[in-house]
Order: C-alpha cells, then structure tokens, then sequence
C-alpha cells in the first residue's frame, strides 16, 4: 500500500509539469522545518534517488520518492489539485497534522514540532 494518494486531477496537473522537466525524473514529497506552524511540504521534481534514505513507488501512474524518515508524518496524506477562479493550486490533507496554519502549507504533527517561523 502506497504511503501517500495522488488524486486524478493532481496526477493530470504532475503528469503536464513533468513534460517541462529534463531527464527523467519523480515527484518528490516530503517535510521539511519552518512555517509558523513548524513543518512544512516538500513538492517538487527530482532525479536524485538515495537507495538507504528514500522510498520509491509509483502511485496513480507517478513515479514518487518519499524520503523515508517522513514516512510516519506523511502516512494516508492525499494531494490534490483544485481549480478555482484564482487558478488553481495543489492541497494537502494530512490525517497526522493536529495544528495547521491558515496558509494551508504549514503543520504540526502529533509527535514532530519541527521549527516554527514567524509568518
């Protein structure tokens, strides 16, 4: 069973991003320090894949590399991307945030602060 879900429209909008990209590369999810509520996401795109440190799995037709120490943070996470008259933008669910900031990109977990910035 794969760590985190990747919606349709999320997979339409990652799939059209990565033509942009050279080489061959995967979608890259994970946290990272900051945000005023102390962790923030990681997306992007990545070639580099360190066999001991990540995961690697595709899920809805996305190749993906988590990196495996974030795993319990991430565990059940659904991206998805939503259109709206603004445009649109990708959003996170994360069963595992107990506190999130008002941005959206920014979270606590039960068990992992992290560093909270001011916003």
């Amino acid at each position: 069973m794969a760590a985190i879900t990747i919606t349709d429209n999320a997979r339409h909008q990652i799939k059209e991003m990565m033509q942009d990209e050279e080489g061959d590369v995967r979608l890259r999810f994970g946290i990272k320090g900051g945000g005023c509520s102390g962790l923030s996401y990681s997306l992007g795109f990545d070639q580099e894949v360190n066999e001991e440190l990540d995961l690697t799995d595709m899920i809805n037709e996305i190749p993906v590399v988590l990196f495996k120490q974030d795993i319990p943070i991430i565990e059940g996470t659904k991206i998805d991307f939503k259109q709206n008259m603004m445009g649109g933008g990708f959003s996170i669910d994360n069963p595992n945030a107990i506190v999130s900031c008002g941005c959206g990109s920014s979270f606590r977990a039960k068990d992992h602060e992290g560093s909270p910035e001011k916003c």
